[in-house]
């Protein structure tokens, strides 16, 4: 029976373990995590998501504090349109994050970033293009450009030297957005490196209405391999999505996949930037507490454990501070319904707002839980300890298990 450790990823002249683990934000997809990835032989990202934020966790930058300080004025105005990212501090904060993690990067594997074009931060192609830049000229391996359609974001960097070098992928949930996709980034002369399609299994936010349930990853999948055969176009097909085992990953490749990219089971590891408290939610959860809900502001279902805080939490926004979800005209989802629920309750020391979460603040404290669908089977990869915890996994344990695992089977930690 063959494992994944019999087939390899062709990417230029690399050679690679066909093993992409995902980018999670908000700094979930570490750059610990990336950096053990790379090192055995596969391809690690990390998220650029509020990385800002991120580098003042990380490096003691003020970012948010001096933000903050910026706008304070405006912490009890409704409009928000005011609120702006500086982008030579958006471009360094990226810059430093991206730096530290390829200096430290070992091994034959490759470190992306997942740029996700859904951070509008109000001023979205000019943000946009700022962390991408800002990612290729501090070395990154390759951008998998995320939460969006993608249409215009090849054009945002065609003039950087590294744009032919860079590897560039995107992530879609149909044939349709592929075609559009390659239809209207054809005038850059540049297809994919990669394309990743991502299933109604993933975690986090979907590519799908809330009918997800009535797709099919392998579906999918197969139909937009039989559509690039027959134009000809060879580009490395990567599922995502529901691929909990190294026999899941073995058939997508007998499929015809290049790779798979696999995340939920890495949430519950060493490297992994969730708190270990957060983590033992995830052991512990059963497949009814996880849900698929419209509460993100992006508009997109996102897919999270019941339990999650942020859920029906009524915090005042914190536009000031993050903003990261500010359209180009400075709304968010979130800010109408919080002001609908203070409207509506004018006396209220604390309201709730069950219809929508300031995904912000709570993706930078580590509140809004979102997950895979078979997040409730990590239980299943760990042992249970007698403080009624389960053992937290190393990177590699799980990396190396879908590497070389057979017959649907989960190893255990020592």
């Amino acid at each position: 029976m063959k494992r994944v450790d019999d087939f390899r990823l062709r990417l230029g002249n690399k050679e690679l373990v066909p093993i992409m683990v995902g980018g999670m934000g908000v700094d979930i997809s570490t750059a610990e995590l990336s950096l053990e990835a790379a090192r055995l032989g596969g391809i690690g990202h990390i998220s650029d998501a509020m990385l800002p934020t991120v580098s003042d966790r990380r490096y003691n930058t003020k970012y948010v504090k001096n933000k903050l300080k910026q706008y304070k004025f405006n912490v009890e105005n409704p409009d928000k349109s005011v609120v702006q990212f500086d982008l030579g501090l958006v471009a360094e904060a990226t810059a430093t994050h991206v730096r530290r993690t390829m200096e430290a990067k070992r091994g034959d594997g490759l470190i992306f970033i997942n740029c996700m074009e859904k951070l509008t931060m109000n001023s979205p192609k000019e943000t946009l293009r700022a962390r991408m830049l800002a990612a290729m000229d501090n070395g990154i391996d390759g951008i998998t450009l995320a939460a969006g359609l993608h249409l215009g974001s090849f054009a945002l960097m065609q003039d950087h030297p590294r744009f032919r070098d860079v590897k560039l992928g995107i992530i879609v949930s149909s044939l349709r957005a592929l075609q559009l996709f390659l239809k209207k980034n054809g005038r850059t002369g540049r297809l994919p490196d990669y394309v990743v399609v991502e299933g109604p299994l993933a975690g986090g936010h979907l590519g799908f209405g809330m009918d997800w349930a009535q797709y099919d990853l392998a579906t999918i999948t197969i139909e937009i391999r039989d559509w690039l055969k027959a134009e000809q176009l060879d580009i490395p097909l990567i599922p995502a999505g529901g691929i909990f085992t190294g026999t899941d990953a073995v058939n997508f490749l007998e499929l015809g996949a290049a790779a798979v990219q696999v995340a939920t089971r890495f949430t519950v590891t060493r490297e992994c930037g969730l708190p270990g408290d957060v983590q033992q939610y995830y052991f512990k959860a059963s497949e009814e507490d996880i849900e698929v809900n419209g509460i993100s502001p992006t508009g997109y279902p996102m897919r999270m454990l019941k339990s999650s805080p942020a859920i029906g939490s009524g915090i005042r926004p914190n536009c000031e501070a993050y903003g990261y979800l500010l359209d180009s005209s400075g709304n968010c989802q979130y800010i109408e319904a919080y002001n609908r629920e203070v409207a509506a309750h004018p006396d209220a020391k604390k309201i709730k707002v069950w219809d929508k979460t300031c995904l912000c603040t709570h993706m930078r404290n580590f509140d809004c839980w979102t997950c895979g669908h078979y997040t409730y089977r990590l239980k299943d990869t760990s042992r249970l300890q007698d403080d009624g915890n389960y053992q937290v996994l190393s990177a590699e344990h799980v990396f190396r298990d879908y590497q070389f695992s057979t017959d649907g089977r989960i190893a255990l930690p020592e």
